[in-house]
């Protein structure tokens, strides 16, 4: 009884933080995260029948999670429905912990109230314990933040409470919203009064308030049919349109977003942005529906093929009826496919059949770059990666080596293990007061693996974006094998923007090939166009002044000042920052990325190999969200913010 008391006291407890708790992810927070959901289609007595547990669903719902540690390890939670709880009893229970092995606690507090103590009539439907068992609706989050914020108040799923079963809703998702000042100023306008000013708690108010307008319109229905009192309650339940919540909540959102959702009556949904920003990924059969943010992760918790799993298209949601009824909906108007191609880079897990061969193609198609770089002595080459994600890039990258030699030099294509990562960290969503020293304890080599002074060193990783890694670990340690001439080469392009729609990359002084262009023009290495950008207004002086106060570039120049008023004056005109890079090619670029990132005491030249842009969309066709790279951002609110990330550069702010 212990057990069940504390978790009744912590689920109350939590419930008591639905309003606080959503301090959450504000406006600066961003989130690449994992989602997934359960809804049994038929009375959990069968699952225990055919599958031999009572804990079949939660123990499915637990492989998801873990098929997707890689993108959430800050923090994780699960919340359920029980449809058969009596009135009285609770009837939405939700656990959360953070850290790494969050979903080892939150399930480890679960599955023990499972269990029954000294016969099955121990086990009480409307306790705590029969209340996971009997659930028919799960949802389980991963949290990655990627701001370096924490706290148990920041993880989902978010609870909004209601005496209504049909008003109780529960939250999570994968999104970033660009636009949530404009979402603010609408509920602000109709009366309400928001207490916290977050992405994730406006959110959840929004829809929470169109809920309510679809129980409120069900209620006047119910009294026009002459019905009265729990009879109203049943109809409001079994009538409910989640369709109408969202279409009324997401028009007013800009942004990447798989937003999922329960509520008490026992309606489910998932719903996808218009454009196909963020992934997400559904199954369906007479027992269950499941969704996922990966393919693979429905494939392997319920023994499928690829063509099994369906994905939700752009504007489109899968809702689960009470009733258990399934449907498809367009809940927004499909916009131009600007599906994330950094998820097929980097993020998303490459045992997806279609991402381990797109992988294979990024690294494969650098072959004829990396030539030019060693001059062609294969021979004297030794090809590696950084692990673990550029694993599968380095196959593609040796087999078009290989090719390349047309069946000559057989053998000849050398592949070590050079470098070893010792901490499982990823230093780029670390602090910066933080990053460089963890950094330089990140990796290792192996030594030995190349003959000193002899061989070239050519090394793949899926990306290079603030280059803090290569700076202050990599290239100091790959120094020490004494390679005659190290080439570094990204699977990915140039990464030049921020991201506004999940991953961590908010400023623009963090890329290293902003510095370096910043740089480059800072030296005088290009010439002013003299005429006038048709969206520049006269320049004011005010940019100059600006710079003059601290900035780490003088910003004197004419395209400076012209970049910045443009961007003041017209910023929903364009991505104006995206003329600073226009007189630079990739390669002087490259070399000043190289300048600045080489420590100065290293003995072996490097130079740097980049995917290029028409690589990218060959070898990820269906994915052609390219706005890391070429800024060409598929939302106005992704191209305000991006305008606004270069007016805090220049007036050195940190204004959203």
């Amino acid at each position: 009884m212990e057990q069940v008391k504390e978790a009744i006291e912590r689920e109350q407890s939590q419930a008591c933080l639905n309003f606080t708790e959503c301090e959450l992810a504000g406006p600066k927070v961003k989130h690449e995260c994992g989602v997934a959901m359960i809804r049994l289609l038929k009375p959990t007595k069968y699952y225990e029948e055919k599958y031999g547990s009572e804990r079949w669903a939660l123990n499915k719902l637990y492989l998801m999670m873990e098929k997707q540690h890689n993108r959430g390890q800050e923090g994780a939670g699960i919340a359920c429905v029980n449809l058969d709880a009596p009135v009285g009893t609770e009837y939405m229970f939700r656990e959360r912990a953070e850290g790494k092995d969050a979903i080892t606690e939150i399930f480890s507090r679960v599955t023990p109230l499972l269990l029954p103590r000294g016969g099955e009539s121990d086990v009480h439907e409307a306790s705590p314990r029969g209340g996971w068992r009997g659930s028919q609706l799960l949802m389980g989050h991963l949290r990655y933040s990627t701001t370096g914020k924490s706290g148990l108040q920041y993880v989902h799923p978010f609870l909004r409470r209601n005496n209504w079963r049909a008003k109780n809703l529960c939250l999570c998702g994968n999104f970033n919203m660009t636009n949530i000042d404009e979402v603010f100023r609408f509920l602000t306008a109709q009366g309400q009064s928001p207490r916290i000013y977050g992405d994730s708690y406006i959110t959840l108010e929004l829809m929470g308030h169109r809920l309510d307008r679809e129980v409120e319109r069900l209620f006047v229905e119910a009294k026009e049919q002459g019905l009265e009192g729990t009879d109203i309650t049943h109809y409001i339940d079994n009538n409910v349109c989640v369709a109408n919540v969202l279409k009324t909540t997401m028009e007013h959102y800009d942004g990447g977003y798989v937003m999922c959702g329960m509520t008490g009556s026992g309606e489910m949904f998932s719903v996808r942005d218009p454009w196909g920003i963020r992934p997400a990924f559904y199954y369906c059969d007479d027992e269950i529906v499941a969704v996922a943010s990966e393919r693979p992760v429905l494939q392997t918790t319920f023994d499928l093929d690829s063509k099994d799993v369906q994905e939700l298209k752009p504007g489109e949601a899968v809702i689960v009826h009470r009733n258990g009824d399934i449907r498809l909906e367009q809940i927004m108007p499909a916009q131009k496919l600007s599906a994330c191609s950094f998820e097929r880079i980097y993020f998303s897990r490459g045992s997806d059949c279609d991402i381990y061969q797109e992988r294979k193609r990024l690294g494969e198609q650098l072959t004829p770059a990396i030539l030019k770089a060693i001059d062609g002595d294969v021979e004297n080459t030794v090809f590696s990666y950084i692990p673990n994600t550029a694993e599968v890039a380095f196959y593609g990258m040796t087999d078009g080596i290989r090719k390349s030699l047309g069946g000559r030099m057989e053998g000849a294509v050398r592949t070590e293990k050079v470098v070893w990562k010792d901490i499982k960290m990823r230093t780029f969503i670390a602090d910066n007061s933080e990053r460089n020293d963890l950094a330089a304890h990140v990796y290792d080599i192996s030594y030995g693996s190349l003959r000193p002074y002899k061989d070239n060193l050519v090394i793949i990783d899926d990306s290079i974006v603030r280059g803090t890694t290569l700076r202050e670990s990599i290239f100091k340690i790959l120094d020490r094998l004494h390679p005659k001439k190290i080439v570094m080469v990204s699977s990915s392009p140039q990464i030049r923007y921020p991201d506004y729609y999940g991953i961590d990359m908010a400023r623009l002084e963090e890329f290293c090939a902003f510095r370096a262009t910043m740089a480059l023009i800072e030296e005088g290495s290009l010439t002013p166009d003299p005429k006038p950008h048709p969206l520049t207004p006269s320049p004011r002086g005010e940019g100059e002044a600006f710079c003059r106060e601290g900035s780490d570039y003088s910003c004197g120049s004419k395209l400076i000042q012209e970049v910045y008023h443009a961007c003041k004056e017209y910023p929903l005109e364009a991505n104006h920052v995206r003329r600073i890079y226009e007189p630079f090619t990739v390669e002087e670029i490259n070399n000043k990325i190289v300048e600045m990132l080489r420590p100065a005491d290293m003995q072996a030249p490097v130079e740097l190999v980049f995917q290029s842009i028409g690589g990218l969309h060959r070898a990820c066709p269906s994915h052609p969200g390219d706005w890391y790279f070429t800024g060409h951002y598929p939302t106005p609110g992704g191209m305000r913010l991006c305008n606004q990330a270069f007016i805090n550069f220049v007036e050195k702010t940190n204004k959203s």
